[in-house]
């Protein structure tokens, strides 16, 4: 789970935000609440590694998360181990 920075200014959370909607709109997705506490971890985590700006965000968690279904608990991911 993230370490979520509580310093984060206004500016950062609207960029987090943006790019978690951004990745919903892209995928057709209705949000969940697994859904989007997945997708705002992520995005936290993908902040915290240096990547600040919305397009790097939302391409990354496309990347990562390529369909709602990839949200999913029990989804094969491409950490799995075979």
């Amino acid at each position: 789970m993230a370490n979520f920075n509580l310093s984060l200014q206004i500016e950062d959370v609207n960029v987090l935000s943006d790019a978690v909607r951004t990745w919903c709109r892209h995928n057709h997705a209705t949000p969940t609440e697994q859904s989007m506490q997945l997708l705002c971890s992520a995005a936290v985590d993908l902040y915290n590694q240096g990547h600040r700006t919305r397009e790097e965000l939302v391409t990354l968690l496309i990347t990562r998360f390529d369909s709602p279904d990839s949200l999913k608990v029990n989804a094969p991911s491409s950490t799995s181990h075979h």
